[in-house]
């Protein structure tokens, strides 16, 4: 019997203390508070138990334990302890004190935490209120944290905090409404992506949208290694901080994670050029405008040499991105709107190009309502740089195949399955699936529309006119027997 620290556990106790400020601002802002409340905790606890094994080790040798700690993963000033804000839980200035707390962590660890913190304030008057309000709030919040023991020995598993991370951002980007598709990618949806690319150990991935990084490490996980090096840029500096503390809570500390506008200032670059990788995997904005395509055609990195996608629609400036920083043998697989698939102009030329030059390998449809903020059905398509003579393209149509959840839908493991083989056997399924030769694409005018590939109609049943003409006078017969009984009722009450 164990009386150790589960998943679960941690999760209820981290939700239960967002009713320290729910109803005071929403979850796109106090997901942070309480995500970075429980990373300091992990690395306090972490810490302690470090510190416990060199005293053991040095018998109680205060030097040569400090000499070790310096060693570990994380170095921790005393002030930035979750143990020494605990303490001063009923300081006058409490706001102040995390403030300082995180500014001295960061400073002790800046080649890992740099800017990590800067976009978070604990004593803000204007997300947490007047200060007898705001002291009240935080004290709470340690108060629910503290009975959490997060050392390495008293949990359950090494992904338990990570995997408790990941719940948690989930959870805040079913509160968040329309703006939780900025920072989270659904599980199912990313779990799909994460198979579909087909990872290996030693491979070198890319997320140029990666949010808090959940889709990194879902591919991570699909390798099932630490021999893998994960890599993104993000937009959102409030998103690119959970990015980096979700990588350390899932042990990847050498993970490359920028932060900024991976279309008009990429910063995964090496040697002035851009970084190449064996996979790539996104869910970028859908149909971003203002993408920046004003400055596109004098890109310094010649991304779009196969045209400029309109400024109202940043599509394929994604996809395009996505494509050049591919390898010669790399795999992309990107989730966006069904209108990437058919839309004219600038990017039909588009689409048309990247099929002549044989990177398109797959179209798959998803059901609709999968995404927080829309409702509409996505796509994912599938790009590879190595199809070698094999011109076809897989069409998959899974959009009736889902659980229907109370707020939105989900992709079941099931789900997830059926796509994959079906994808890796590449044959035509009945209603589900159709490999299109290229000379079938030509004949549609690169139209990827997936119904114009997969029929999915299903004839309606043949009426049986007779039967239904006797039901319908046996109806009525019915009606009239139900008519007479009410006369009769109505008569007997005097009506």
């Amino acid at each position: 019997m164990t009386n150790k620290l589960s998943k679960e556990t941690i999760n209820s106790t981290v939700w239960k203390a967002c009713d320290t400020f729910r109803g005071t601002i929403d979850a796109t802002q106090y997901k942070d508070y309480i995500l970075t409340m429980l990373f300091v905790k992990y690395v306090t606890d972490v810490q302690k138990e470090k510190r416990d094994e060199y005293i053991a080790k040095y018998k109680g040798d205060e030097t040569r334990v400090e000499r070790a700690l310096k060693h570990e993963r994380f170095k921790m000033p005393a002030n930035s302890t979750f143990d020494f804000l605990y303490e001063n839980r009923n300081a006058d200035n409490l706001g102040e004190l995390i403030n300082v707390a995180l500014e001295d962590l960061e400073e002790a660890n800046r080649s890992k935490l740099e800017k990590v913190f800067r976009n978070i304030d604990y004593n803000s008057e204007a997300n947490l209120g007047q200060a007898k309000d705001r002291n009240r709030r935080l004290k709470n919040l340690l108060t629910d944290f503290v009975e959490l023991d997060l050392r390495p020995s008293n949990l359950e598993g090494n992904d338990v905090i990570g995997d408790a991370y990941e719940y948690l951002i989930a959870n805040f980007a079913s509160d968040a409404g329309k703006k939780a598709g900025e920072f989270y990618t659904p599980k199912g949806v990313s779990m799909l992506l994460a198979k579909l690319v087909e990872p290996k150990e030693g491979d070198r991935v890319c997320d140029p949208t990666c949010g808090s990084g959940s889709l990194l490490i879902k591919v991570a996980k699909e390798i099932d290694s630490k021999n893998v090096s994960l890599n993104g840029q993000e937009l959102n500096g409030s998103t690119w901080a959970l990015a980096r503390m979700n990588m350390f809570l899932h042990e990847m500390d050498n993970a490359n994670i920028q932060w900024g506008d991976t279309i008009n200032n990429p910063l995964l670059v090496e040697d002035d050029r851009l970084m190449k990788f064996d996979i790539v995997v996104a869910n970028p904005p859908f149909s971003l405008d203002k993408w920046g395509a004003e400055n596109a055609s004098a890109d310094r990195y010649n991304r779009f040499h196969r045209g400029v996608p309109p400024k109202s629609k940043g599509d394929y400036a994604f996809i395009t991105h996505m494509i050049e920083v591919l390898n010669e043998h790399g795999r992309a697989g990107v989730v966006l709107p069904h209108g990437v698939l058919f839309r004219g102009s600038s990017e039909g030329k588009i689409r048309k190009q990247l099929i002549e030059e044989n990177l398109l390998r797959a179209v798959i449809g998803l059901p609709a309502n999968l995404f927080y903020g829309t409702g509409i059905p996505a796509s994912i398509l599938i790009f590879d740089k190595n199809k070698g003579k094999n011109t076809d393209v897989l069409f998959i149509d899974a959009s009736s195949d889902f659980e229907n959840s109370k707020n939105q839908n989900i992709l079941r493991p099931e789900d997830i399955e059926k796509i994959f083989k079906t994808y890796k056997k590449g044959k035509n399924i009945d209603k589900y699936s159709y490999r299109a030769t290229l000379d079938e694409l030509i004949e549609n005018d690169y139209n990827l529309n997936i119904p114009r590939y997969v029929d999915t109609f299903e004839e309606e049943e043949p009426i049986d006119i007779a039967a239904t003409q006797k039901e319908i006078s046996n109806i009525k017969k019915e009606m009239t027997k139900v008519e007479s009984q009410m006369a009769d009722y109505l008569k007997e009450l005097g009506f």
